[in-house]
């Protein structure tokens, strides 16, 4: 208890230190004219505390001249400039160092009520001025606006005490003056803080959802690398199967078909490439290719016939213009069950159907059952995936087996909606 008693006495009088200033208002601040010597903005606030402190010291140096000029023992002049001077001082320096201005009070207020009792006429009355309370009550304020709470109780007993051995008679009024003064600073310093820990509170917040954000769009990015490998890897391993047999020891179409696997591969490449080059990259800068379309429907076509895959396709000619986002969901959820029937069932018949009505784009990929055995069964990723791409646009997505064997996939794609959001 003893300790902490002097660290707070220590903290008030010699180590203890207080908050910067509060961001001002705009109104509170102001650019001088490019003419003017003064250089960034001028605060109102300081410049309020100066024009008060020479307010304070003219009034009281002419009120003490008045008294010294009456006094039966007059002091020098001097030192009725440094009294002024102990009223007014600590004012200029109340808002760059409040506690600063509290201890050169402290200090010059005993030299201060020296002069005064010497001085003024009427001996035995309060030796306080209208100066000196408004003085220490802005002071006051000021330490307990912008310094800890153990100082403020510091600042608080030091004014009771100093109250009790100047003028015992006026202590009770003193001190209910200063109380008030420090619970209207101690009370802006609480509001203060709270206001300060709600900003950071929602500054964190902020940056949390930003987090969750990037964390959900990596998730799809991440399927949006299975979409892509997936596809492009059966292609290849299709290719890989079917080029020598196609082939049948004919070099020109061996040397065409390890060219298009070549091909494929390297696009395969890119695009990992791409979207390996987003997840790095912290900020997502990254230098990516324009984003594929129902324009490159033809290209799915070829690779899926390469690998043996006979698909029929079925589409207005032309398309018509689609959103960006449609176009890219379109032609993803038609690779995705293109390499899905390579996967599953290879050497089977494919119809894909393509409908565009202005209001909706509707895909349709069905397939009869394969002529070969199917692969390995997936992580089911992609069925996923294809149906958070149309629930993303606000469209739906049903895919299962249908009768006779085979398996399809159908998507309503919604447009007006995807070019609002597009817009918005």
């Amino acid at each position: 208890m003893f300790s902490a008693v002097v660290r707070s006495v220590a903290l008030a009088l010699f180590q203890g230190d207080a908050d910067p200033p509060p961001p001002r208002s705009r109104w509170l601040r102001f650019r001088p004219p490019r003419w003017q010597p003064l250089a960034g903005h001028v605060d109102l606030v300081q410049v309020a505390d100066i024009l008060v402190a020479l307010l304070l010291f003219g009034s009281t140096f002419s009120q003490f001249v008045g008294w010294n000029d009456e006094a039966k023992l007059p002091v020098d002049d001097q030192l009725l400039f440094l009294a002024s001077a102990a009223f007014s001082l600590p004012v200029a320096l109340r808002d760059r160092w409040p506690l600063g201005a509290w201890r050169v009070a402290v200090v010059l207020l005993p030299f201060a009520l020296w002069v005064i009792e010497t001085i003024r006429p009427g001996p035995g009355d309060p030796p306080y001025t209208a100066a000196m309370t408004v003085m220490y009550v802005l002071v006051a304020y000021s330490v307990a606006a912008r310094c800890d709470r153990r100082i403020t109780i510091v600042v608080w007993v030091v004014g009771a005490l100093a109250a009790w051995i100047i003028h015992p008679d006026s202590m009770a009024v003193v001190t209910v003056i200063v109380t008030v003064a420090l619970l209207f600073g101690y009370n802006v310093r609480v509001r203060r803080n709270a206001t300060a820990r709600l900003v950071e509170e929602e500054r964190r917040t902020r940056l949390a959802e930003g987090a969750q954000a990037v964390l959900e769009e990596r998730a799809r990015i991440a399927r949006e690398l299975h979409d892509v490998v997936a596809h492009h890897m059966s292609v290849i391993a299709i290719q890989a199967e079917a080029v020598p047999l196609k082939a049948a020891g004919d070099p020109v179409q061996l040397e065409a078909g390890l060219a298009e696997i070549r091909s494929l591969s390297l696009e395969a490449i890119a695009e990992l490439r791409q979207v390996l080059g987003v997840l790095r990259d912290q900020d997502g800068r990254t230098d990516t290719a324009p984003q594929p379309g129902l324009d490159r429907l033809d290209e799915l076509v070829s690779n899926a016939r390469a690998a043996g895959l006979t698909v029929r396709v079925g589409r207005p000619e032309p398309l018509g213009p689609l959103p960006p986002a449609v176009g890219l969901s379109a032609y993803r959820i038609v690779q995705e069950s293109l390499s899905n029937v390579m996967r599953h069932s290879p050497g089977s018949t494919v119809t894909i159907t393509v409908e565009h009505d202005g209001h909706a784009l509707r895909l349709r990929v069905a397939n009869a059952g394969g002529t070969a055995p199917g692969g390995t069964e997936g992580a089911g990723q992609g069925l996923v995936g294809m149906r958070e791409r149309a629930a993303l646009l606000g469209g739906t997505l049903e895919a299962g087996p249908v009768d006779g064997g085979g398996f399809q996939v159908t998507a309503t794609l919604p447009i007006a909606v995807a070019a609002t959001e597009e817009t918005t």
